[in-house]
């Protein structure tokens, strides 16, 4: 992968590949489940941790190879019984499904081991299934060991299987490394399992796709568009119309109601939700993001944030951590909002930043307004009250309360509390210098300008008052 991130770690899907590797195990409802952790083991631990805390994680030793790592899970798992399905963790595409029909076939046949295989075109760098004449297969073969006629196989192992215990603790005792990559292969078990005379079958599956590895990043890539394809296909046979496939892509943690509408350009990540009838889009990214029915959220980019029935959002919106958006509100275009309740039917238009706010319901916050939060040590709290109407270009300095049905005047700074039902007004009487520009800027255009629409303007220095250059540049 050439990345300081684990390979299994990186995501598909917004889950990390040994997330899909443990979700799929779990739809099996195993008795007992084990992670195997060697490279960057730390790190991958704590993942494994915050995705399954139940998930048993295995320490594999030095020794390299994929039959050391299921060895050191047996030992760790103890005197277990039954079947043991053994996954690798970098192939997400891979299904609960696929794995339970293995299983089943497994029980039905009575066998000692069971490989799930498929055939691909170019079978470059993957053990073959090897079969005997009746059909039963007698070895995988990895490509750095396979003969030439081994090499024209096209069937291929996926590095999925199911095991009986017993066999299997058996088979890895008797493994050693006399192999090319000198690693102790997995594989040779199921050479053993047919030298002591149990039943090996390969079930095969046509959907190539599925069980496909990871190695590089266009690997990544591609897996991580045909689940995003699959992910979309479900959805919209589940109701939900997206409008544009090539330009959506959805999470598959993501869960979506009956007629939602997704837009060109968007991005669902996370645990967001949408509920039923919300349009998304277009070019809009939400993730973790509650979403309620009817609502609308165009070109918005909004995280840990919740919006409400019937609430519109955006264009060029940002809702960060924190924000909450009642039923029927409105958070405009270019509004920014971090730590905020806005209540049922509030509005927040256009051209504001709401942080550390809580605004009641049926309010209307007048463009361009700013809750000042922030004294350079602590955050503040500004509280609107409902039914309130604030001017434009209004700064809330807080901890700052506007009461009930209050307003308050266009440009104000308002530092202090402002009763219910008042009007909040934080600004200075303006004062007209006359006469300044002529003075102050002559044969500008804009002198050429006032002079034309007022041929007595460069008459008002003598009145003004205010003509000495110091009480200009003060007043300026």
């Amino acid at each position: 992968m050439k990345s300081r991130l684990p390979k299994v770690l990186h995501p598909v899907g917004g889950r990390p590949m040994v997330g899909h590797a443990i979700a799929a195990a779990r739809e099996l409802d195993p008795a007992e489940l084990a992670v195997v952790v060697r490279h960057e083991r730390d790190l991958v631990a704590a993942t494994i941790a915050e995705l399954d805390p139940a998930a048993r994680v295995v320490d594999q030793d030095e020794v390299p190879g994929t039959g050391r790592a299921v060895e050191c899970a047996m030992e760790a798992l103890g005197e277990i019984d039954g079947a043991v399905v053994v996954l690798a963790g970098d192939v997400p595409l891979l299904d609960g499904g696929t794995l339970a029909q293995m299983l089943a076939t497994h029980h039905a046949q009575g066998d000692a081991v069971t490989i799930l295989s498929t055939q691909v075109p170019d079978a470059t760098g993957y053990g073959r299934i090897v079969r005997g004449a009746d059909g039963a297969v007698e070895a995988i073969v990895e490509h750095k060991d396979a003969t030439p006629a081994q090499l024209e196989v096209r069937e291929i192992n996926t590095s999925t299987y199911v095991f009986d215990a017993a066999t299997l603790r058996r088979g890895l005792a008797s493994l050693d490394r006399a192999n090319a990559q000198g690693e102790v292969y997995l594989t040779d078990v199921i050479a053993f399992a047919r030298k002591e005379g149990g039943g090996v079958r390969a079930v095969m599956t046509d959907d190539t796709m599925s069980v496909e590895g990871v190695n590089d990043r266009v690997q990544l890539a591609t897996l991580g568009a045909e689940l995003n394809r699959r992910t979309l296909e479900h959805w919209m046979r589940e109701g939900v119309t997206v409008v544009d496939p090539g330009t959506t892509w959805v999470d598959v943690d993501v869960e979506l109601a009956p007629d939602v509408t997704l837009l060109p350009g968007v991005q669902l990540h996370g645990a967001t939700t949408v509920g039923e009838g919300a349009t998304i889009g277009p070019d809009t990214t939400l993730r973790d993001t509650e979403v309620h029915d009817g609502a609308t959220v165009v070109r918005t980019h909004a995280e840990l944030a919740v919006i409400g029935a019937g609430a519109k959002v955006g264009p060029y919106s940002y809702l960060r951590p924190g924000t909450v958006l009642g039923p029927k509100g409105k958070i405009g275009g270019f509004v920014e909002t971090k730590n905020a309740r806005i209540g049922e039917g509030a509005k927040v238009p256009h051209l504001s930043y709401v942080g550390d706010a809580e605004i009641g319901e049926h309010t209307n916050i007048g463009a361009a307004s700013v809750t000042v939060n922030y004294d350079g040590v602590h955050k503040h709290r500004t509280v609107i009250g409902a039914h309130a109407r604030t001017g434009a270009d209004n700064m809330f300095v807080a901890p700052v309360t506007v009461g009930d049905g209050a307003y308050t005047a266009a440009g104000s700074v308002i530092v202090k509390d402002v009763p219910p039902g008042a009007l909040g007004v934080g600004r200075s009487e303006q004062r007209n210098i006359e006469g300044w520009v002529a003075r102050r800027r002559p044969g500008t255009a804009a002198a050429e300008a006032a002079a034309a629409a007022d041929p007595g303007a460069t008459d008002h220095s003598t009145t003004s008052g205010v003509g000495h250059p110091d009480q200009e540049r003060k007043a300026h």
